[in-house]
């Protein structure tokens, strides 16, 4: 799969990437929306995901539990705040464990490229310290490379 990859830091407490993906937004949107799919690269590169609940629709719930190589699991979870399908989710993201103290925003967007591909951005914020920040560009960088190979075999 043919893609762009950029990671900026906007602002101390922002993070924001960016790809290409050689897919149509509706697919990345679909892989993005659906636990049978997000159960298959959820996670940071090396992780496994063990759980992916939610109530897909502005207002509703998601958690997901990831384990690490080392077998330390980790539960995250959020609410849905925005919809737009194909086209923007909107949804806050928690460490349950309350790991870096403070609730982020998390949006994903999905816009058409040409020859069928998607411009996807990913945007969180805010971070309580730039260690917080610097931590989740690895993590939401490994997630998506895991998302990048699933498409191949998703469409």
């Amino acid at each position: 799969m043919n893609q762009m990859n950029s990671a900026a830091l906007i602002q101390d407490d922002e993070l924001l990437i960016e790809r290409t993906f050689d897919a149509s937004p509706e697919l990345v949107y679909r892989v993005w929306t659906k636990p049978e799919h997000l159960m298959r690269w959820w996670g940071p590169k090396t992780f496994t995901t063990l759980a992916y609940e939610q109530d897909f629709r502005p207002g509703g719930a998601y958690r997901s539990c990831i384990r690490a190589p080392d077998g330390k699991e980790t539960w995250m979870a959020g609410v849905y705040r925005e919809i737009a399908p194909a086209e923007r989710i909107v949804m806050t993201f928690r460490w349950e464990d309350g790991a870096w103290g403070v609730d982020n925003l998390v949006t994903v967007t999905f816009a058409p490229a040409p020859g069928g591909r998607t411009n996807f951005s990913f945007h969180q914020a805010p971070f309580a310290s730039l260690e917080a920040r610097d931590s989740h560009v690895g993590g939401w960088s490994g997630l998506l490379d895991k998302l990048a190979d699933y498409l191949k075999v998703a469409q």
